[in-house]
């Protein structure tokens, strides 16, 4: 499968999560937050956990996703 078949689509992506990289299952434009429900395309797609299978908008939420407390408190 073409990576960029269905970009433009405004359809979600299945992605199997692996380390450091990923594979699009079903094409589509972005993938959701777990943590934040928001969209997040996949050209900007950078944080994800392999073994919950999920998809993370920023760092924080990442830190969210794997259980780590805010250690600045």
């Amino acid at each position: 499968m073409n990576p960029f078949d269905g970009i433009g689509t405004g359809r979600e992506a299945v992605i199997e999560y692996l380390d450091a990289d990923f594979n699009i299952v079903k094409s589509g434009d972005f993938v959701r937050c777990a943590v934040t429900g928001k969209q997040i395309s996949l050209d900007a797609l950078k944080y994800w956990n392999v073994e919950k299978q999920e998809a993370y908008v920023d760092a924080e939420a990442a830190m969210q996703g794997f259980g780590v407390r805010n250690m600045a408190k």
